[in-house]
């Protein structure tokens, strides 16, 4: 039987974000889209619907339909000297389907994993499930949270197969600039390391600072054994249509993820690849990406200003991409316990966040940092900052 620890972050969401007039601030997605509402951001009124209820409901592409695969592959334009081919891509349900896949066809034991920490428990549970080794690439706050290429040379070993990044980061919302990616690249490619960089925020680069570019992604770095993964979930609004995917150049990765997940979904619904190719189609995208990026910027803003207001009793590093920030409190200089935090917040004024040292530090880091997802409906996000707002003066100050 194989051994799972439990995913600490979706069980507290499974226990708590139904909790009757509950203000979810812990969800991770841009706020959700509807099919009306793509339809409304169309910028082509002679574009096709984007459901062709005529098309018989078959197992469809194996693979993804080809627009639907050309449409993400045409995502990597924006950093890539070389346009990825649809051939590269395979779709999957969702970026957490595409990475457990990765993992089941490529790590097993005997194997050594390196994974950037922290993030997504996901990227370094379930390699660890499959019998490899993992270690942690543990981004430190007086680097930024910028991982350090230096780490890696105690890290490596010689059973080495994978290094593991996530950029933006879940759950700080912090970026892995371009000279790491290169210098990442240039230690990984002598060496055969596989690079899986799960881009599930991407391209969601809201807040860089003044002259910082947003990175590329890992497949624009000319490194063939690159993987990236991504979904339709976080920066595109649209996660109750379970749609995402892996790409690489690689095309030995690629057949050998195909072949592993015969043994799994084998396809994807084909309404949800519908909707998929739609919503990242010329006519669509661009105002999709606009309005997210206007919502995480004003929506930053207002979390910001209750930052800075109340600097005795929290503080962070500013997210600049995605939708998440990691903000610890503090009440008379000692951090709080982060889940008593969470559960009392909740309880007291219907706001719901995600404990930092259960769902993000192993239970030995992160002490009384939260997790807070800000890119949510703008009005729900301000409801629940006012009720914080209280919280904080009522029990911290």
């Amino acid at each position: 039987m194989v051994k799972i620890n439990p995913f600490e972050v979706e069980q507290w969401m499974d226990r708590y974000e139904t909790t009757p007039g509950v203000l979810n601030v812990a969800e991770t997605c841009a706020a959700s889209v509807s099919i009306d509402d793509l339809v409304a951001l169309c910028r082509d009124e002679n574009a096709p619907g984007p459901l062709a209820l005529s098309t018989k409901l078959t197992y469809g592409a194996i693979r993804g339909s080809q627009a639907l695969r050309q449409n993400v592959a045409s995502l990597f334009d924006r950093s890539s000297p070389t346009p990825l081919s649809a051939e590269g891509v395979v779709i999957t349900q969702g970026a957490i389907v595409a990475n457990f896949l990765l993992f089941y066809t490529l790590v097993g034991p005997g194997d050594h994993v390196i994974c950037v920490y922290p993030t997504y428990q996901q990227l370094y549970a379930v390699p660890e499930s499959l019998g490899a080794e993992v270690s942690l690439w543990e981004l430190k706050e007086e680097d930024g949270y910028v991982p350090d290429i230096g780490d890696l040379e105690k890290l490596v070993k010689t059973n080495t197969k994978m290094i593991v990044i996530n950029n933006p980061n879940n759950p700080l919302g912090q970026v892995i600039p371009t000279w790491v990616l290169k210098a990442l690249v240039a230690f990984a490619e002598p060496r055969g390391i596989i690079i899986l960089s799960d881009e599930v925020y991407s391209p969601l680069y809201h807040s860089l600072p003044e002259g910082q570019e947003a990175p590329p992604s890992i497949l624009a770095l000319g490194y063939e054994r690159a993987v990236a993964t991504g979904s339709m979930s976080k920066a595109f609004a649209l996660a109750g249509i379970r749609i995402g995917w892996i790409a690489s150049r690689d095309a030995g990765i690629i057949e050998a993820v195909l072949a592993a997940r015969d043994y799994t979904t084998i396809s994807v619904s084909q309404l949800d690849d519908q909707i998929a190719t739609y919503a990242l189609s010329k006519p669509v995208l661009p105002a999709l990406l606009k309005r997210n990026t206007a919502l995480a910027q004003t929506n930053l803003a207002s979390l910001s200003a209750l930052v800075e207001r109340h600097g005795s009793a929290c503080s962070w590093a500013k997210p600049t991409a995605g939708t998440t920030a990691l903000i610890q409190f503090r009440k008379n200089g000692v951090p709080v316990d982060d889940s008593e935090f969470v559960l009392d917040l909740l309880e007291k004024t219907k706001v719901l966040v995600m404990p930092g040292s259960v769902c993000f530090g192993l239970g030995k880091d992160f002490k009384g940092f939260i997790r807070l997802g800000y890119v949510c409906e703008t009005g729900v996000l301000n409801q629940a900052l006012e009720q914080l707002e209280v919280y904080i003066n009522d029990h911290l100050v």
